[in-house]
């Protein structure tokens, strides 16, 4: 088994590359919106894919930036197989273990769980955070794993267990919302870099030793505000409101004037976003290197358990439009267990 840290993208598989096979051609894409988002049909996900086939579903999830599989009654094993048909598979988290008893490839979010956790902070403790903490406005939001220099690069993300009704999660397109700026202001962004951070312990909530033995945190790394897709060659606005911490080389309340417009921009810009109502055995697939989402969105307003099991693959270093790559401050870089 390798380690790689400094896994590289393959290049995005053209038409050429991989004449349409049978199977690749019984391939339906129903977009969502104009902007963001198909649904996919005509495949069982149970079963290997050919080469034809996964070329054809790589080049549309860069168009769509989301993917998403309905009635599709897979294994864990199943997962991690159709995920690496994209790339070398991570581990589950850089901090979090993977599922108790599961590969160690699997992510598990139980929201029973997650609901139950308790701060080992003193009521006096959660005092002095809150007074000397910045409250930070949207932080649902999120990129993966951007606390780390070499995120990865797709997320798969399956419906274990569901409510009926709830339990929704938000994607949004980072590339359409760098595309809506004015050519001033992306040109300003283009060479900014921004901090991104991630201390549960900080806040309170320190995470178990890792099985691994690998650190947990604390975390901190460098990314370009704006990063070009190693495959398309598209401008994103890399923007990941629960991990970015502020503007490199901005005052504090530069930062947070310019981080404040953003944050609201992405979440405010609803003709730019989808939101996905789960259903049994289905499935998202979403490109990390242009999106950001949220979810469960609403899980405020139901009581019902949501039990979602992850995958990810790629861990690549962004580069900005000047070609600023990518750094890590603290903690370990991030890794894919396998080859590919």
């Amino acid at each position: 088994m390798s380690v790689d840290l400094l896994e590289k993208t393959k290049p995005l598989p053209t038409a050429q590359d991989h004449p349409r096979s049978e199977a690749s051609e019984a391939l339906r894409f129903s977009p969502v919106n104009p902007v963001i988002g198909a649904e996919v049909s005509g495949v069982d996900l149970r079963q290997p894919l050919d080469e034809a086939t996964v070329a054809r579903l790589r080049r549309k999830l860069v168009k769509y930036k989301v993917l998403f599989f309905r009635d599709q009654p897979i294994t864990d094993e199943d997962q991690i197989r159709f995920s690496h048909y994209f790339g070398g598979v991570t581990p589950a988290h850089p901090i979090n273990n993977g599922r108790d008893g599961g590969p160690a490839q699997i992510m598990e979010n139980v929201k029973s769980q997650q609901a139950a956790r308790q701060s080992v902070f003193t009521e006096v403790e959660k005092q002095h955070h809150r007074a000397f903490a910045r409250a930070r406005s949207g932080r649902g939001w999120h990129t993966d794993i951007t606390f780390v220099a070499n995120p990865s690069d797709i997320s798969f993300l399956r419906n274990h267990e569901s409510p009926e009704s709830g339990g929704d999660t938000l994607w949004v397109n980072l590339e359409a919302l760098y595309e809506s700026f004015s050519p001033a202001f992306r040109s300003h962004l283009d060479g900014l870099q921004a901090i991104h951070g991630r201390d549960d312990a900080h806040r309170g909530f320190p995470p178990p030793p890792r099985a691994d033995g690998r650190p947990t945190g604390p975390y901190l790394s460098l990314h370009p505000l704006v990063r070009v897709h190693p495959e398309s060659g598209k401008k994103a606005l890399f923007l990941s409101p629960g991990f970015i911490k502020y503007i490199e080389g901005y005052s504090e309340g530069e930062s947070e004037a310019l981080l404040t417009y953003l944050r609201n921009e992405l979440a405010g810009r609803l003709d730019l976003q989808l939101r996905f109502r789960w259903t049994p055995n289905s499935l998202a697939v979403w490109d990390n290197r242009a999106t950001s989402h949220w979810g469960p969105v609403d899980a405020e307003h139901f009581e019902e358990e949501r039990i979602v099991r992850r995958t990810t693959v790629g861990a690549s270093f962004p580069v900005g439009p000047d070609g600023f790559t990518s750094r890590q401050i603290a903690g370990d870089l991030f890794f894919v267990l396998d080859d590919y």
